[in-house]
């Protein structure tokens, strides 16, 4: 394990602790709804989104505990995403991470409360954990004006205007032959926009100048772009058992995929020419920014 891979165990660490804080037991009262969202909430994963996040914030000069309560719900979001994908009324999956998937272990019903109880639930935990001690000094009210910001940063990018019409359009493509502009269009809403949003927060939370964060956000959606891409390579390509979900799935479903509009080896140049403009982006803000150059490059070699 390097440096790198370090720093990324120790950041998930932080979330993951922070997420097991601000959420109640799986006893509590009804139990079952909360068993199924601590399941899928801490069913493993890379916790890419809140990582990326907290990176955003130390390459402004912030601290990572700037944008936790950001981080953490962006996962919340994610995960919620997750349940309800899979579905039967959406892709019908009955793997995720490695294990059966909410609405298999705990029921239709009972899962899509989780994924709609864990939607809700971010946007009380970055609206109520962000600078919670704040007072009335000028210099914590602009603390306050960012976290309403973020909020309707993150509303944006996982509604209709991002992931949600993202998935639409996925859906009503689905069996049909798609054009590129389109097949952007899917990818950078329902993948790029949650992304984008991560280091956008990540950025405005940790005190980041209007350049800055700009900057940070055109990254997100250009990271965002690379990783769905690169989800479609391994959908044709990768090893169920490293993915921990099923694979040939999107070509089974007539998805419009990166190859299948593409083929393999443009999309793989695709993948490998958006993480090296993502890295283009944050050079300027010198080594604090070396997470994120490191993440881009991360994003297009993994193979799950």
């Amino acid at each position: 394990m390097d440096d790198f891979d370090r720093y990324l165990a120790r950041q998930a660490a932080t979330v993951e602790a922070f997420l097991d804080r601000h959420l109640p037991a799986e006893d509590s009262y009804p139990p079952s709804i909360h068993r199924a969202i601590r399941y899928s909430l801490f069913a493993g994963g890379k916790r890419l989104r809140p990582v990326l996040t907290l990176a955003a914030s130390e390459a402004v000069g912030g601290r990572a505990d700037d944008a936790l309560p950001a981080a953490a719900a962006l996962e919340m979001i994610h995960t919620y995403s997750l349940i309800h994908d899979d579905l039967p009324a959406m892709d019908n999956d009955r793997l995720r991470r490695g294990k059966p998937t909410s609405h298999v272990v705990f029921g239709e019903a009972v899962a899509i409360l989780a994924g709609d109880a864990l939607l809700t639930h971010a946007f009380e935990m970055l609206a109520t954990t962000c600078g919670e001690n704040d007072s009335v000094e000028p210099a914590k009210l602009a603390k306050k004006d960012r976290r309403l910001r973020a909020i309707a940063v993150l509303a944006k990018a996982a509604g209709i205007d991002g992931m949600i019409g993202g998935q639409v359009i996925d859906l009503e493509s689905e069996g049909r032959s798609v054009e590129p502009a389109t097949l952007d269009l899917i990818h950078r809403k329902k993948t790029g926009a949650l992304m984008g949003a991560a280091a956008h927060l990540g950025a405005l939370l940790g005190g980041g100048s209007e350049e800055e964060i700009e900057r940070l956000a055109r990254y997100g959606r250009e990271l965002g772009l690379a990783f769905q891409i690169v989800d479609d390579l391994l959908d044709v390509e990768g090893d169920p058992a490293t993915l921990g979900k099923s694979a040939g799935k999107d070509r089974k479903a007539g998805k419009a995929t990166y190859p299948g509009v593409h083929g393999l080896e443009r999309a793989r140049l695709r993948a490998q020419e958006l993480a090296e403009k993502a890295i283009e982006l944050v050079a300027p803000l010198g080594p604090k920014a070396e997470p994120l150059a490191r993440l881009a490059e991360r994003i297009v070699d993994r193979n799950s």
